[in-house]
């Protein structure tokens, strides 16, 4: 025993002096070459020191205007260069991936610039040239449809910056719940030893964070408002305490309820019903100068018997990463056991767990018996959170475990998604779509929403997002209730005597439960006609037929008219139309290398005046403000979200940042001096 205390010990005093040299010794290389520098997330080191350069976010205001199920979003920050030298800054800020960026303003002091949209390496090389000419500018790229960069050149001291975004949304309802979501922070982001084929890494994976539990000294704001024809009920949030004052019964407006709780950290949810929990079906048209809108959205069938379920598998693969560690993990561990613990006899499971390696349960899915269920809760209790985060790997793993015949299989995704390799997962998924349905679950307070997204759509499954440990049973009910009612598969829609075109999505995924079929195209002449709806459902062909013109407000239906009326006056439509076409184009970066949808895309942006992967927003202020063109670089840090440990930048704190490493061996060296004091005490000295 005490042989191998004093192992203990050289042990521990070994890796203290090798923790503490590493530490120097990036330090003094950092020091002469800039080219060590990680390149990947890392912590921010703050400092009080007045004579350094910084751009502190000073406050950021979100206003929604929600008219039924469409949100229109101004998001305005502010910044202020507090240093004595001019800046180039950039910061990382998310947006959901659903949402049509169209509008951008730069304001410094009394000048106030509208950004052009352009194709992105113009509008890279115009900023540059700006950049260098000693002009302030700003340029916004997308780097995911959920992660956006703003990048700010020559920000003179004193000068105070505000920038206004302007979005569109299309809030679809699940269960006749209407959820709008706000994300506020973008999550650390793994990244992978593996580098593209030019050798390189996503600049904006390089974001720094500040250390768990540490929040920013900006002001952060939401306020919401929401209206329709019918009467609003149910307005609540899961995610922040909020204040709701109504205008009778059909407007609300929704704001924070504590200043002093900072609201940046996670994402804002507000869940709201409107009248009857049926949803209808309907019809909305946008007249424009040359093209028209409309957008229709269909009750789905009702949903069959469980008894006529067939077998059913399920595959979960669970993230233990160190971003999952504490409040995600334990979440995730209950959502497994509830998930599990449901499952009928003739059902079958599997799981797999992953972090930097993968681990799985059994060789092939085995029955749900009493068993098996409490082997797999015992082997997801002993795991606390460390690690990278590598997917595919998992994901290869799970699609490859042998399938029954006639089993309808489910591989369920249990992740915050803090990757950055979103395009791996979303070309395996698709090239295996047709074995298996993907039910992501995104857990946390920041989540990664386009991964979640993207797993369900390119897998024809339905995402789910779990925020807090009290939603988890409820959101695991929502899934089995989708999983035991696939209500319609095999979808078409004909229209006749109403001629539309260019309606999106092309082509229609199975649809579950309550969530209803949206389309949105472009039509012409006369809205006349009917729309007919056919498929096959777990009792055999479904058909309905709409006529047009019933589905059409009537004179006498001055609720229904005032709608219609907000309607034709804005551009909704038109946005959230060019957003799906390009979603459909882009794919998730499945067509990312065929030039023709490159360049389709890229036309759309810039005819629909919107960000896309190949179009960004430039704004310039023509007069020389900084002739010398001297700069400092700096990169705004984020936030780690909510119940995100330190953990989450796990990979990189030992070997990427001094201070981080100097924090690890004094961690160390802590633990010595205990076992020393526990072993003087043992002999009587202390």
């Amino acid at each position: 025993m005490m042989r191998n205390y004093k192992k203990l010990l050289c042990v521990l005093g070994a890796l203290f002096v090798f923790v503490t040299f590493s530490a120097l010794t990036v330090h003094a290389e950092e020091e002469t070459d800039d080219e060590n520098k990680t390149g990947a997330p890392y912590f921010y080191v703050e400092t009080e020191d007045p004579s350094l350069d910084c751009f502190p976010l000073k406050e950021t205001n979100v206003t929604v205007d929600i008219n039924g199920m469409i949100a229109d979003i101004h998001v305005k920050q502010t910044y202020a260069n507090e240093g004595a030298s001019p800046l180039n800054a950039s910061y990382v800020f998310p947006a959901s991936d659903d949402v049509t960026v169209h509008g951008m303003q730069m304001q410094i002091g009394n000048q106030l610039v509208t950004a052009q949209i352009k194709e992105k390496e113009e509008a890279e090389n115009e900023y540059e040239e700006a950049k260098e000419e000693g002009k302030s500018a700003s340029l916004l790229e997308e780097q995911r449809p959920n992660v956006f960069t703003m990048n700010v050149a020559n920000i003179m001291p004193t000068d105070v910056v505000s920038i206004d975004l302007h979005y569109t949304e299309l809030i679809t309802p699940t269960e006749g719940i209407y959820q709008f979501v706000y994300p506020t922070v973008v999550g650390p982001r793994y990244v992978s030893p593996a580098v593209d084929e030019n050798g390189e890494r996503e600049e904006w994976t390089q974001t720094p964070y500040l250390h768990e539990g540490t929040l920013p000294d900006d002001k952060y704001d939401i306020r919401v408002s929401i209206s329709a024809a019918v009467p609003i009920t149910g307005i609540v949030s899961s995610s922040h305490q909020i204040n709701v004052s109504w205008d009778e019964n059909t407007k609300a407006v929704v704001s924070l309820a504590d200043p002093n709780d900072y609201a940046g950290n996670r994402d804002f949810i507000l869940d709201y019903k409107m009248t009857g929990e049926e949803i209808s079906t309907g019809l909305m048209l946008n007249t424009g100068e040359s093209e028209n809108f409309f957008m229709m959205m269909v009750q789905p069938p009702e949903r069959y018997e469980t008894e006529d379920i067939p077998p059913r598998e399920y595959i979960f693969v669970l993230d233990i990463s160190g971003s999952m560690r504490g409040y995600p993990l334990d979440t995730s561990k209950k959502l497994i056991r509830n998930l599990v613990s449901g499952l009928r006899e003739t059902d079958t499971f599997n799981l797999i767990l992953f972090a930097g390696d993968a681990y799985q349960m059994a060789e092939k899915s085995l029955p749900a018996s009493e068993e098996n269920i409490k082997r797999a809760t015992r082997l997801i209790d002993h795991q606390d959170g460390s690690g990278g985060t590598e997917l595919a790997p998992a994901l290869k793993d799970a699609i490859a475990i042998p399938a029954e015949e006639n089993v309808s299989r489910s591989i369920v995704v249990i992740t915050d998604g803090y990757i950055s390799d979103e395009e791996e997962i979303f070309e395996l998924i698709h090239e295996n779509a047709g074995t298996s349905d993907f039910f992501p679950f995104g857990i946390g307070n920041g989540v990664n929403r386009y991964l979640i997204e993207g797993i369900a759509k390119t897998g024809q499954g339905e995402p789910f997002i779990v925020t807090n440990e009290e939603d988890a049973l409820e959101t695991a009910e929502q899934f089995k209730t989708y999983i035991q009612s696939p209500v319609m598969t095999d979808i078409a829609v004909q229209f006749e005597g109403f001629d539309v075109y260019d309606v999106e999505p092309s082509v229609l995924p199975t649809l579950f439960a309550k969530r209803p079929i949206v389309l949105l195209g472009k039509w012409r002449g006369e809205p006349t006609g009917a729309v007919t709806i056919t498929g096959k459902t777990g009792r055999g062909d479904y058909a309905q037929t709409i006529s047009v013109a019933e589905m059409l407000p009537s004179a006498d239906d001055a609720s229904a008219s005032a709608s219609a009326v907000t309607l034709e006056k804005s551009d909704a439509l038109r946005y959230l139309w060019a957003q799906k076409k390009v979603e459909r184009l882009t794919n998730y970066g499945l067509n990312k290398d065929n030039p023709d949808v490159k360049d389709e895309v890229t036309q759309l942006g810039l005819n629909y005046s919107m960000l896309t992967p190949y179009t960004s927003f430039i704004a310039v202020v023509e007069t020389i403000r900084n002739p010398d063109g001297d700069a400092t670089d700096v990169d705004q840090p984020l936030p780690l979200p909510l119940e995100v440990s330190d953990f989450a930048l796990g990979g990189y704190m030992l070997g990427s940042e001094p201070t981080d490493m100097l924090f690890a061996a004094a961690v160390l060296f802590l633990v010595l001096l205990q076992l020393l004091r526990i072993k003087k005490k043992k002999r009587g000295l202390v």
